[in-house]
């Protein structure tokens, strides 16, 4: 064993490592496109949680990866608690497919079928595949799986480079007094729990272990203790990523440390106390790359067995760790690791747009009727949503701002260019709201109100306003282009019925049946109702273009009318009928069943 192995054995741990990389890094793009949805269908049940992170961690070849991305959804609000035990159980179940992959080193046969599964013979191609793909694809899909193939094609060389550089170590007899010591199951497992949580992957660690295998200098004794100490080091990655996360975030990174603990220590009770009375012969005899796999799964099969039936209490140790100090306010929780998988992050903005837009609607809809019986208690929600409003387009702005500089597929960069064109929208339906609550109270300090004409007109308005709100946040969340072409007509009643009104309170004032500072009052309240129906338009307008690929509203509205005409007018006919003012009698007994009056 001279320098020049020395330095060959640290190159192959150098590609290895950088090949797990890339690999994950291809695998996680493309599946990370489902991953959220896949994931976040893990109920409160802990065997659909096992199976299912079985599944993403056998995908993306990485429990670290799907552990730290558990500890985001917590963090964001898009998982609760008791849903990420069954998953962090199953990653660590999933993550044992790494281990017999890189096993296939270890194949050893003249015959067709296995030379042709040997690494040897298959990542050299998948390699070649794997970098045309890179230079040649055209579409970020091609090219994460080129990363992929190129990744694998790595790691495998590296891997192969190991085992050959690591297998003169079998002749030196300091190698292999070392590796007695690892019988020690206290010494084995630190080293294991040590070596991982510096590299960052159990799946690389039980690697290296697996190159140093083909040496025939590591025997059960030694190798057990490392394996369980692989485990416990693989957490490191997640109580890392909790740092600077909320109470619910830092618990889960404790469930997973907590599973792999006490699996590792109920292990050592049973397996030693067993290898005591039974006096294991196996204990001595090398095991091969397969043999570490084998191992490897075994333990986390048989935690995962002896803890499922106690996911609840895993929780409740989490909790009794990371406790509740007084009262817990909600945050708006967007969080940057998940820029590194734009299609997750971008799920995790969709659902937050989603909360903006019905607190948005809430907020309006709260907000109109109070002009007729101003409620205080109201009021104060209004406030309260529109400062949360606030918020939300803050944080969800500058999130996509440094989501939009990620490498995105075409789906994704619409659903930005989507959410990032409509947070200005909902927040200045909020500030209309609060207009509209200033105005009522205005009314409600003062004591005044309108004549009951003019009452029965702001109705119409205020329900046709209702009307199109409903109509463009439906639109909007669903992407129901049926619902949105229906609000170009009706915002251009709403236009004409601002017209109307004023012209009538001309008249009223004419007529001395009104004040002019009722009128600058009235003036600015269907103003604000008017403006409401403007950013409306906006939402329809976005939801349909964004599907098309365009972003010029004024040519969209202009060929919208011109375009299809006649649907454009049956709409705008219903509407005006349904919210014509023109002949509202001065009876207060007056009520058309056609307008839904808020009172």
């Amino acid at each position: 064993m001279d320098f020049f192995s020395i330095i060959t054995i640290f190159a192959g741990l150098t590609l290895f490592l950088y090949g797990m990389s890339i690999m994950g890094s291809g695998l996680e793009r493309v599946a990370g496109r489902r991953l959220e949805s896949v994931i976040e269908k893990a109920t409160s049940k802990p065997i659909k949680g096992v199976l299912i992170g079985i599944a993403v961690t056998a995908l993306i070849q990485s429990s670290s990866a799907t552990t730290v991305m558990l500890v985001g959804f917590v963090n964001s609000g898009l998982m609760k608690l008791s849903q990420v035990v069954g998953v962090i159980m199953g990653a660590n179940i999933g993550t044992t497919v790494t281990s017999w992959i890189l096993s296939l080193v270890s194949l050893d046969s003249d015959a067709f079928i296995v030379k042709l599964f040997k690494p040897d013979t298959f990542a050299p191609i998948l390699g070649i595949i794997g970098i045309a793909l890179l230079m040649a694809g055209k579409r970020n899909k091609n090219k994460d799986v080129g990363r992929i193939l190129l990744g694998f094609f790595i790691l495998m060389f590296g891997m192969s480079t190991m085992s050959g550089a690591v297998k003169p170590l079998a002749q030196v007899e300091g190698f292999t007094n070392i590796l007695t010591l690892f019988s020690n199951p206290i010494l084995g497992i630190l080293t294991g729990a040590i070596f991982t949580a510096i590299i960052q992957s159990s799946s690389a660690s039980v690697g290296v272990l697996q190159a140093l295998s083909t040496t025939g200098a590591i025997t059960y004794g030694s190798a057990i203790p490392i394996i369980l100490g692989q485990n416990i080091g693989t957490c490191a990655t997640a109580l890392i990523s909790c740092i600077g996360t909320n109470k619910n975030a830092k618990r889960a990174a404790m469930i997973h440390l907590y599973f792999n603990l006490i699996g590792t220590m109920l292990f050592i009770a049973l397996f030693y106390g067993l290898n005591a009375v039974l006096k294991f012969t196996f204990m001595d005899s090398s095991l091969s790359p397969v043999g570490i796999a084998i191992v490897h799964t075994l333990f986390n099969l048989l935690s995962t067995l002896v803890l499922l039936p106690f996911s609840k209490m895993l929780v409740k140790l989490s909790e009794k760790t990371i406790k509740d100090k007084g009262v817990t306010v909600e945050k708006i929780v967007l969080d940057e690791r998940f820029l590194n998988t734009p299609s997750i992050a971008v799920e995790q903005c969709k659902k937050h747009i989603v909360t903006m837009a019905n607190i948005t609607k809430e907020t309006i809809l709260m907000a109109l009727p109070l002009v007729n019986h101003y409620d205080a208690k109201k009021a104060q929600i209004i406030t309260d949503n529109e400062d949360l409003i606030d918020t939300y387009e803050d944080k969800l702005g500058s999130y996509l701002v440094k989501l939009s500089g990620r490498e995105l597929n075409d789906k994704d960069s619409k659903e930005i260019s989507k959410i990032l064109h409509s947070i200005s929208d909902f927040e200045r339906i909020s500030d209309h709201a609060c207009n509209i609550l200033d105005v009522a109270k205005e009314l409600y300090d003062k004591n005044i109100t309108f004549s009951t004409q003019a009452y029965k007109e702001l109705d119409v308005m205020a329900a046709a306003v209702e009307e199109i709100l409903e109509l463009s946040i439906g639109a909007f969340l669903n992407n129901d282009f049926e619902m949105a072409y229906k609000v170009e007509p009706l915002e251009q009643v709403i236009d004409e019925l601002k017209i109307i009104l004023k012209a009538h309170h001309i008249e009223r004032l004419q007529g001395g049946n009104c004040t002019i500072e009722l009128g600058f009052i009235l003036s600015d309240l269907i103003s604000n109702y008017e403006r409401v129906s403007d950013h409306c338009s906006n939402l329809a307008v976005l939801t349909i273009q964004i599907a098309e690929g365009l972003f010029d509203t004024h040519e969209y509205l202009h060929d919208v009318k011109q375009s299809d005409q006649q649907h454009y007018m049956e709409h705008y006919q219903k509407y005006h009928d349904k919210y014509d003012v023109t002949n509202i009698p001065d009876d207060d007994m007056y009520m058309d069943d056609s307008v839904k009056l808020i009172k």
